[in-house]
């Protein structure tokens, strides 16, 4: 979606005010960055059920509409590990290592805090969930 965005603004023929390309830039870098959280969250998930590889990931997160290079994966993945929420194990695959990845209980411990979450943003932001929102969250929130 985002670079449908680029891709539209630097092929249209209307100029555009040094402040609106600013303001382009600064919306694409946000969304980059929700969807950079979209994707540890998906990864962690996976993680959590079996053992994931970035090949794997890259294709899973297609399925859902995203394009992430391995330029993307690897370093998230290693990251992900190095923050002590994924841990890995090397194997060898059609003799070449690869490497698995797992969540650790603080990468679990933290899923279970984002899923609590994710659900509780999207009865807030998707219209017409409220009806499904626990009565807990709708008193909460109607304060």
């Amino acid at each position: 979606m985002a670079a449908d965005l680029r891709n539209a603004a630097a092929h249209s023929s209307v100029p555009c005010p040094p402040e609106a390309s600013l303001k382009a830039a600064t919306g694409d870098k946000i969304l980059r960055d929700v969807f950079l959280g979209f994707i540890r969250i998906h990864v962690l998930h996976h993680a959590a059920e079996e053992p994931i590889f970035g090949q794997e990931m890259m294709e899973e997160l297609e399925r859902h509409g995203y394009e992430v290079s391995p330029g993307t994966i690897y370093p998230l993945l290693h990251s992900l590990e190095a923050a002590g929420l994924l841990r890995s194990r090397q194997e060898l695959v059609d003799g070449r290592n690869r490497k698995y990845y797992r969540t650790t209980r603080a990468g679990n411990a933290l899923l279970a805090r984002l899923r609590s979450q994710v659900v509780e943003l999207v009865h807030e932001v998707v219209p017409g969930r409220d009806s499904a929102r626990p009565k807990a969250l709708r008193r909460r929130t109607a304060d």
